[in-house]
């Protein structure tokens, strides 16, 4: 049996999928990024491959593709792929039906128009501002003393939602602090915060030419309270994937090495 790697070094998370020469999905990880992109990527795929018996390192797999913010310090990589062309490609495998992604990673928003073959169509990024990013819900959290597992799901008790009007990351956390030192109630001040990253997601929404659905990727795409925003702000359904959507990087990156793998052999 033939295996083939994919590592994703994200900016906050690095995501690595080995997958056997049939495409199914062997072995996988998640872990938080280390300052050092290159030392994040071996501990990556270092767990991936203690996960199959018929591997002992990296020089077994038959072809690895880098992809993410780090994908240029992936030093076992055959080839490195844009995470744009890898996020496109692993939500195809998972759900040929998708058509429209809208990635939320730590650093960067995208929106991605998916080809029918899985190639990307179009697509646009915001990267100039962090807000509406990982980082932002991480000062979020931060902010309200959560976890962000717990931040999460906090806005959907809410019954209405407070505004949040700053646009920057620093603003805003500073907005929310003084909303919680009013004593306003935290989950309708959540709601509020959800309600304006949906809005920043609507412009790379249309972008993507999202029309009646609309898919998440990253590790925001967990954020229930976010999705339920967006479908209310984008008044379309979020079409959930059957495997992890913060793998899809990783694993879009495995596919194609999967194939030219396979095709060089």
């Amino acid at each position: 049996m033939k295996y083939f790697g994919g590592c994703d070094v994200g900016s906050t998370y690095t995501k690595a999928v080995i997958l056997d020469e049939n495409g199914k999905i062997a072995a996988s990880t998640i872990q938080r990024s280390r300052m050092n992109a290159s030392e994040s990527s071996q501990k990556a795929m270092e767990d991936c491959i203690s996960q199959v018996p018929e591997l002992k390192s990296a020089k077994d797999l038959s072809y690895i593709i880098g992809t993410g913010y780090g994908r240029n310090r992936v030093p076992f990589a055959d080839e490195n792929v844009s995470e744009i062309s890898c996020h496109a490609m692993g939500v195809h495998i998972v759900d040929p039906s998708v058509k429209a992604v809208i990635d939320i990673g730590g650093q960067d928003v995208k929106g991605i128009a998916v080809a029918p073959d899985g190639t990307v169509k179009n697509f646009a990024m915001n990267d100039k501002c962090a807000a509406g990013t990982g980082r932002f819900y991480e000062a979020m959290a931060r902010s309200f003393e959560m976890s962000l597992e717990e931040f999460s799901s906090l806005s959907l008790k809410a019954k209405t939602a407070i505004p949040i009007t700053a646009q920057c990351t620093v603003f805003a956390e500073s907005e929310v602090i003084a909303l919680v030192g009013e004593g306003k109630a935290p989950e309708e001040i959540a709601a509020g915060i959800q309600m304006a990253v949906a809005r920043r997601c609507f412009v790379m929404a249309k972008k993507a030419g999202a029309v009646n659905s609309i898919t998440l990727t990253g590790g925001c795409a967990k954020n229930e309270g976010l999705k339920k925003a967006i479908e209310k702000v984008l008044k379309i359904k979020v079409t959930e994937l059957s495997e992890d959507p913060q793998l899809m990087g990783a694993l879009g990156a495995a596919e194609f090495a999967r194939r030219k793998g396979g095709a060089r052999a």
